[in-house]
This record gives C-alpha cells, sequence and structure tokens, in this order.
C-alpha cells in the first residue's frame, strides 16, 4: 500500500497517517485477530459438536477450505490483512488440540489426548499440504507459461539478484533479532525465501489499483521473472544445503 501510494493511485493520508494506522497497525494487529479468534472458535465450536452430540462429523477438508474463505474475507471486509488471519487462524486451530488440561479442569473435549481434536487437526493439516502441494504446481505451470510473454528488461539483471541474494537475508537479520541463532541457521533461513504465490498475488493486486501501462509491464516482468529464477535457485539448492546443514547439526551436537 505504502509503494501504491507512492506512486500516486492510493491515498495515504496526511503525514502517511492513513498508511501508518489503517495499513501497517490495523491491517497486522487486526489481520492476526480475527484469524485467531476464528480458528479458536471454529476448532472449539467443531470439538464440541462431535465429543458432546456426534455431530459436524467428516468432512474436515471443506472446515479447512471454509475457515481461509471466511478468515481471509471478513479479514478484506474489515481493512486488514487477509493473509495474516489466514495464518493465524490455522495457528490457533492447531492449538485447539493441543490445549493442555489443568489441574482440576473438567475435559471439553479439546484436550490432546481427544480423539477427535487430534483427528480434525490431522485431516486439516493433510489436507492443507496436499492443496499447497497441488498449489505450487499450477503456480509453476502458470509462471512458465506467462514467461515467454514478459519481456525481461535490463532492470531484471540486478533486480533478481538483489531481492534473492540482499534483500530477503538482510530482512531475515533485522527479524529474528534475540532468537540466539548461529551463522548457517541464519543463512538457511534467509536464503530459502521463495518467491512464489505471495508475489503473484500482489502483483495482481497491484494490476488492479490502474497503473501505467508502463509500470505494470514492468512488475509483471520483475515478478515473473524472480518467482521463475527462484524456483530454479532454490530447487538446486535445496537438497545439497540441507545435507551440509544436517552434518553440520551432527558435528555440533559431539
Amino acid at each position: 500500500m505504502l509503494g501504491l501510494g507512492l506512486l500516486g493511485v492510493h491515498d495515504l493520508g496526511p503525514h502517511l497517517t492513513r498508511w501508518w494506522g489503517v495499513e501497517l497497525l490495523w491491517a497486522t494487529l487486526g489481520g492476526a485477530a480475527i484469524g485467531a479468534l476464528l480458528g479458536v472458535a471454529t476448532g472449539r465450536l467443531v470439538v464440541h459438536l462431535r465429543s458432546r452430540h456426534g455431530e459436524a462429523a467428516g468432512l474436515d477438508e471443506f472446515l479447512s477450505l471454509g475457515l481461509v474463505g471466511m478468515a481471509y474475507g471478513l479479514a478484506q471486509l474489515s481493512l486488514a490483512s487477509g493473509f495474516l488471519a489466514v495464518f493465524a487462524a490455522a495457528m490457533a486451530l492447531q492449538r485447539v488440540r493441543d490445549r493442555p488440561v489443568g489441574a482440576g479442569e473438567v475435559a471439553t473435549g479439546l484436550e490432546e489426548s481427544n480423539p477427535h481434536a487430534a483427528a480434525m487437526r490431522d485431516t486439516v493439516q493433510t489436507f492443507n499440504e496436499q492443496l499447497e502441494n497441488l498449489a505450487e504446481m499450477v503456480l509453476v505451470l502458470m509462471v512458465g507459461a506467462m514467461l515467454a510473454y514478459a519481456p525481461m528488461p535490463p532492470v531484471v539483471w540486478w533486480f533478481v539478484p538483489l531481492v534473492l541474494v540482499v534483500l530477503r537475508p538482510l530482512s531475515v537479520l533485522f527479524a529474528l533479532p534475540g532468537e540466539r541463532l548461529n551463522g548457517p541457521e541464519m543463512a538457511m533461513i534467509g536464503w530459502f525465501g521463495i518467491r512464489g504465490i505471495g508475489s503473484v498475488f500482489y502483483l495482481l493486486f497491484a494490476l488492479g489499483q490502474g497503473l501505467d501501462p508502463l509500470v505494470s509491464d514492468t512488475l509483471i516482468s520483475l515478478t515473473l521473472w524472480t518467482v521463475a529464477a527462484s524456483i530454479v535457485a532454490h530447487g538446486i539448492t535445496a537438497q545439497p544445503l540441507m545435507r551440509r546443514y544436517a552434518r553440520f547439526k551432527r558435528n555440533a551436537h559431539r
């Protein structure tokens, strides 16, 4: 939103007040709160219905899709971040199964040993992994097909390495202070920032704001070539780097 405002196609408010208040603080906090509340409420309701009344059984795949759509849609209607809402909802749904039973607490069907909660979480997680793999395949096919129509301007040759080799690792460095990660761990996290669905989503969002055609063409080329380079670079280096990292961890524990 800040970038669109600087391009003159979005109102940032006087002295960036709208961007700070609505599109940064509220979008972040509101998106996380909306997703967390929906995830907890949905998980507890489904587990309660199954364990106490024998209802809402099966079809956990549709529960996953419904929760994603509900969290994303409600966040967007509230001017909050749909991405953060979906992430927070998934984390909250998982915590429903992991919630421990305290001393003297009556079982409510939410504890880890509850088979209804465990089955729901495991089924939803398995379906999400399958859906993610399918989405990755579709994305790769889309990017490959669209590259033929995306010219490669000279800016691509310095922009793509800047994103993958400089900006991504720097963002990790500034995002994880105090985590006590060693050099190899920071390097792994910084390198494996695969560009993909998120980049395409924000590209389409930006194109829908009425950008100048020349700017739109540049954004399309930069995004698609960055995603393509990420797929190739991260795909080739994944197994060798993971093997080296595994050796490092083994040697560190000796």
